[in-house]
Formats: structure tokens, sequence, C-alpha cells
């Protein structure tokens, strides 16, 4: 049906005949002369429509709307030199109709318009609505272009490392990941459940004890949580696990896979090797484990500063266990109003959404003088305000803004508020200007954390990660006591302050992976039912391995310069799980919950 695609033309195929198929994306009439951008996959065109060449298909041109799928015959002509389009490939050149074929028309009003002049004003509920219109759009397109650029990319590196791609089940057992399942009721097994996969956790070390020894995946995975904009309750995980590797390999081998990613589809060289840091270093430094490194600003600890003041909200936090840290803001003097500090503010505002309840600030006027509201000035020595403008590195016109409190609280807060005014000050450069990948390797996290309101522990990746053998001991009667505080073997890519992917070494133990499960609160024999099968298979021979998974949507979210997974996918939910285009989830016949010997107890707030 066609020749050549729209984008593909240039000056080179002047005065050839070519066949074009594709959508009208706009249509202009210039004194009895039509000219129609001509759109498909490849790009778009123009096309000049002269009555002198028919009046029949001058007649189709003049009644073609936006959107029509058209064919058109014609030669291709140079454009007259004032008549150039610098902004389009095929700017240099159009192509003289002869005839013009509607392969289909739009029969209704669009929702909206599709041409990628108008881009930027449709609200994303209607873009969902009718997705099947913004994949038509430029912007679209491009983005599920480098998606599978993306995946290109990291298969050709990983098959000629030896990896091969193996598809592990959709349809599984429910087993706790930390998040919840999708579960789905069996039919032929009454009163029995499927899960969706969280990830292919268990088997891709299946996989290894079956000595495929580098498998990969572009695995489908799916979690029933909270949704946020980097968040799908379906995503898609670029799976891989590898026996015989130790931490080090496994990191050196990733980092080439994401160098050569980055280098196939933005062609940049990244510098590596790429920086770590230890999860303790990291919560001390930056309050998170997803740091973002591109600013300063890093959080200081300064309780033993103050943990004998006079300022009781101070040494009280100090006295109670807690911590007191602060943020060193360059130039905050004059972009940060005491307004914005207190309460109603906007910066008040972020460290109480972190459950704050509020901050302490100074500010360092010429000559390292400070100056404050409240007990802090009266309260800090000469020595010990020298003390804090040395650690904090604060010049004059700096603020210094302070939490005190839970050190968790505190960290949440000042890593919250310290992102926030990044973006405000223009610390963070936007997506288009944007050139700076900071990686970061996040290693050595605890094993795992106390949660107060279970009075348990629970894993911090998963119950699958192998500890660290110098924190674990080599007597085996001695693990119930060491492993609560051992580091595991486990590590997170973080790019620009967004958890990339992350994995560990696993455990090939059987006598080990019992004890962890017992860890997190699992009896043996609910740990039997849920993982016999792998604490049979640990004993069949299973050789040292491990592995890691990246978030391929987010990946591609962090190339494509996006704010929103959604638009890297080409059917997302919303927020709200939900798929607007299909109307998904929706209501089942009785029939078909009786065949699967469930009801529903769900009682609309209405009735």
């Amino acid at each position: 049906m066609r020749s050549h695609g729209c984008g593909d033309l240039r000056q080179s195929a002047t005065g050839q005949a070519v066949q074009l198929c594709g959508w009208v994306d706009r249509s202009r009439d210039h004194g009895g002369v039509i000219f129609i951008d001509l759109r498909d996959r490849s790009g778009t065109v123009q096309i000049t429509v002269d009555p002198d060449n028919g009046a029949e298909m001058f007649a189709v041109a003049e009644h073609l709307r936006n959107e029509t799928v058209i064919q058109v015959e014609g030669k291709v002509r140079e454009r007259p030199a004032d008549a150039i389009n610098d902004k389009l490939p095929t700017g240099q050149i159009e192509v003289l109709a002869s005839a013009i074929t509607v392969l289909n028309s739009v029969k209704g009003n669009l929702p909206f318009a599709v041409s990628v002049h108008d881009e930027e004003n449709t609200r994303e509920e209607l873009r969902l609505r009718h997705r099947y219109l913004d994949l038509r759009r430029e912007r679209m397109n491009s983005n599920l272009r480098l998606r599978a650029q993306t995946i290109q990319a990291a298969r050709r590196f990983l098959e000629e490392q030896g990896f091969i791609e193996v598809e592990t089940p959709v349809l599984t057992r429910s087993t706790p990941e930390g998040a919840r399942d999708y579960v789905l009721p069996s039919r032929v097994c009454g009163g029995e459940w499927f899960a969706l996969p969280q990830s292919p956790q268990l088997f891709k070390q299946l996989l290894m004890v079956g000595g495929i020894e580098r498998y990969y995946q572009v695995a489908r995975c799916f979690r029933d949580e909270d949704l946020r904009a980097d968040r799908q309750p379906e995503f898609t995980q670029l799976d891989m696990e590898m026996s015989f590797m130790d931490q080090e390999q496994i990191l050196e081998l990733n980092e080439s896979l994401i160098a050569a990613i980055w280098k196939s589809v933005k062609g940049i060289d990244l510098p590596r090797p790429f920086p770590r840091l230890t999860w303790h270093d990291a919560m001390e430094r930056y309050g998170t484990d997803r740091p973002d490194t591109r600013y300063g600003m890093e959080l200081v600890n300064v309780s033993d500063l103050v943990a004998d003041m006079g300022f009781k909200v101070f040494s009280g936090a100090v006295a109670s266990g807690g911590s007191v840290k602060c943020i060193a803001v360059p130039g905050g003097n004059d972009a940060v109003s005491n307004v914005r500090i207190k309460p109603g503010g906007d910066v008040f505002s972020e460290a109480q959404k972190a459950g704050a309840g509020g901050l302490a600030f100074i500010r360092v006027r010429e000559g390292g003088e400070i100056d404050t509201i409240g007990a802090i000035k009266d309260n800090l020595s000469d020595e010990k305000k020298a003390e804090l403008l040395e650690r904090t590195g604060a010049e004059p016109g700096t603020l210094i803004l302070f939490g005190a409190g839970d050190t968790a609280t505190v960290n949440k807060a000042l890593d919250r508020v310290r992102q926030y005014l990044a973006r405000e000050l223009g610390m963070v450069k936007t997506d288009s200007e944007n050139d700076s990948w900071n990686f970061l390797w996040v290693v050595d996290f605890p094993m795992f954390e106390f949660n107060a309101d279970e009075n348990r522990y629970e894993a911090l990746h998963h119950p699958f990660c192998a500890p660290n053998t110098d924190d674990l001991g080599s007597d085996a009667s001695q693990w119930a006591q060491t492993l609560p505080g051992a580091r595991a073997q486990a590590y997170d890519l973080v790019l620009n302050g967004l958890e990339l992917g992350g994995g560990s070494l696993r455990i090939h133990d059987s006598a080990l992976q019992r004890q962890v499960l017992e860890t997190v609160g699992l009896p043996l024999e609910e740990a039997n039912a849920q993982f016999g099968f792998l604490m049979e298979a640990l004993d069949m021979g299973a050789p040292p391995h491990g592995g890691l998974a990246f978030g391929l949507d987010r990946m591609v979210m962090l190339l494509a310069g996006e704010e929103s997974i959604r638009d890297t996918i080409a059917f997302p939910k919303t927020q709200q799980a939900r798929c607007l285009m299909t109307n998904a989830p929706g209501g089942v016949a009785e029939k078909q919950l009786q065949e699967l010997h469930v009801a529903s107890t769900w009682v609309d707030d209405e009735d």
C-alpha cells in the first residue's frame, strides 16, 4: 500500500514517484492550494494538492478532517527556498499529490486534538480514556520506541554475556513478599487460590538450582499496593539471576549493562565505576536509602553539640534516644522567608507531611553571626557556634534548618525538605536541561527492621537475601542471636534520587533459610507449607547465586525525561488502579462467581 514512510523522504528522493499512507495531521488551504501534513510512525511530510492535478482529488482534499486515514500517490519535489521547514527532517521536500484515497474517515468528534502541536493542553484522564489516540502523538510514540530500544540493548548485552531468557509462571501461589498479592480463585480446585507474581524471585532461584546459571527475563509483575506517579499495579522488571558470582562481580556486570543501555539509547558514555555508599552512611548523610547526589545540603548530625544546651526541644530529643540533625541551605537567607518555615508555610508543611512537628532554624549573617528566633542563639556557646558552622560549611547568607526527635522522623523530614528546597531553589535542572546521571550503589542494608506495632522483625528487602557472613558467624547454633543485627548482602542502584533496581546474594543453605523465615515470625510448619519446595531444592546441590531486577518502566521514564511511568507504558492504569479506556476492573456474571466457588461481600455505599 505504500512505497516509503512519510518521515523517511529526503532531497535524494526528488523526482521519485511515491505512495504514502498515514493520518492527516493538519490541513491548510492557501489560496486554492491545499497543504496536508501526513503523519505515520516514521514522521511527517507535507503533501501539496493542486486543483490543476485533478478536480476530483482536490474535492476529496477539501473535506479531509484531521486523523482521517488516507493513501497518497504523488511525486517528490524540492520546496521553494522560502518554504523550507527546518523543524522537520522532511522539511526540504514535499509530495505533489496525483491521487488521494480515503482509507477510513473520522465519523464523530475527536475527544482532543491529536496533532503534535496540541499535545500539552490535554488532561491525562482524557488521554488515558482514549489512549489509542494518545499513542499516535509524537511524545508517546517516541517513548514506546525508546522503551523498545532499551529492552533490545539489554537483551543484546545479556545474551553476549551468556544469559538466556526463560519465562516463569504468571499463575503461582501467594507468598509473603512485602506487598499485597493479586489473588485469583481456581475453578477446578475449589476453595484454592492462585496469586499473580510480585516478582519471579523463587522461580529464578530454582532455575539456578536447575543449572541454568545465567537467566534473564523481561518479567511482568503485579502488586496490589497504594500507587504513586512511578508505581503501577502491573509493571515490568528486567530480571536476572546468576550462579557462581560474588557481589563484586554482580555489581560490575550490572554497571556494564547500564552503561551499554545508556550508550545505545542516549549515546552517553557513563563514567565508571559507580560510587558506593553503605546504607548506614546514606541514612546518616541524606536521611534516605535512595539519595539524590546531584546537589549538596547533606544532613549533619549535631546531637552532641546540643545535648546539654538549654533549648529543651533539642536536649529532650537527644535524652530520649533521638537525634538532632540539620541541613545548610546556601543562599537560603534571601530565598526562604521566616513565614515559609513557620506553621502554615510551604517548607513547614513539607516537614509536617513527613511526621515532624516543625523546624527550628538559624540564619548565618556577615562575620559568622547567627540570627534566630527562640532559644537557640542564647543557649549556643561561641565555641559550639563555631563548631556548628564548621561542620555544616555554612557561609554568610546560609539558612540552617534543624530537625529534632526520633531519628527515623528526623531523617524523613529533612530528606523531604532537602528535596523540596533543591527543586524550589533550582539546584536540580529540569529534565530538558539535565545531562547529569548520578548513579549510586547503596550496599550493606540491614537484614531486618523491627515492626513495633506487630512486635516482630520484617525483612528489609525479602527473606531470601543472604546475610553477611562476617556478621552471621560460623556457628549455626548462634544464628538466632546474630541474624537480627546482621547486614544483608544486598544492593540497590539509585539514579538521581530514584531506586532503579536492587538485588542481593541469595541464601543457598536450607538451614539458614529456615532460620531467616523463623526470624520474621514464620513458624516452621507454615514455612514448610509455603516454601517446602524451595527448602527441598536447596538441599539438592544449590549453587551460590544472586541476582538483581531493574524497574524497566522507571528506567524508561528517566531516559525519556518523563515524570510519570504512565507516559512510558502503552496502556497504563490510573492511581486508582483503573483502566479508563476499557473501564476495568468491572463486574462479572453471577454464574462466573458460582463456577469459581466465591461470592462477593462488597456493599456499595449508595445502597
